[in-house]
């Protein structure tokens, strides 16, 4: 090709994917609209400041309002893959409106983002092979980990001897374990049809830890009320950073499980 004619096609392909970049097929997520003047994410909340820089750091340009334009973002389809992906992200989690949720849900979306972080599955390698800091390191995990263990928004002292209340437990499930739990199908936890009287690592098709799926336990009312307060402390290894501090909500949580049918 003669370099005219070279230099021609590489600026109309250039002005094309510039146009381009003005459409917005998986939605518009306003990359180049972030007021200069916009607060510090998350400068209110109730975040240690290692954890509230690892989110700001790390995983903001997803999942926040705040997300960080590069200059390939103004050139389709980069775009357009940007857009996807930071849509995508809010949906799940948008920490541009962390002070707007209840305590309960904040440590339901706590325990996700240790979960994911460990599993690998954050941040996505696609933005990780451009961002090579993004990746989440052992220091990170284990501030991610501190994080959840600290958070959780309870009195442990309650010691009330009253009854099991499995339409209590039921509230609890809504408010804090349906985010990664379902009943009939397995998601960052395994569904919970199957977990009250049987084995510990035995939901099919669930990949669980070494740990767990080695721990040969069989879940009674003992030993989910260990495993609820304490996962590691009964299972070391395994992958829960969730725990239920109040030992009522762990009565009436163990109770909603028992009556669960078994699919």
């Amino acid at each position: 090709m003669k370099p005219a004619l070279f230099s021609l096609v590489a600026a109309t392909a250039f002005a094309f994917s510039l146009a381009l970049a003005h459409a917005h097929p998986f939605g518009d997520a306003h990359l180049h609209a972030a007021p200069a003047d916009a607060p510090p994410l998350m400068e209110h909340a109730s975040v240690p400041n290692n954890a509230r820089t690892l989110l700001i750091q790390k995983c903001a340009d997803c999942h926040s309002e705040n997300s960080h334009a590069p200059w390939y973002s103004n050139f389709a389809p980069a775009s357009w893959l940007m857009e996807r992906d930071i849509i995508e992200g809010r949906k799940h989690m948008n920490l541009s409106s962390w002070q707007t949720l209840t305590p309960d849900q904040q440590q339901t979306l706590i325990a996700k983002i240790v979960q994911q972080t460990h599993s690998g599955t954050m941040s996505p390698i696609q933005y990780r092979l451009i961002h090579w800091n993004a990746r989440i390191t052992s220091a990170d995990q284990q501030t991610l980990i501190a994080w959840a263990r600290n958070t959780s928004g309870d009195e442990a002292a309650n010691t009330s001897a009253a009854s099991a209340n499995a339409d209590q437990g039921r509230a609890i499930y809504q408010r804090r374990c349906i985010g990664c739990h379902s009943f009939d199908r397995n998601l960052e936890g395994p569904r919970l049809t199957e977990i009250y009287g049987h084995a510990s690592g035995t939901v099919p098709q669930f990949k669980y830890s070494d740990a767990l799926r080695k721990a040969h336990i069989t879940w009674t009312d003992e030993s989910l009320d260990r495993w609820l307060a304490d996962p590691d402390a009964l299972v070391p290894g395994n992958n829960m950073e969730f725990h239920v501090a109040k030992p009522d909500d762990r009565r009436n949580l163990i109770a909603y499980l028992k009556q669960l049918p078994a699919h």
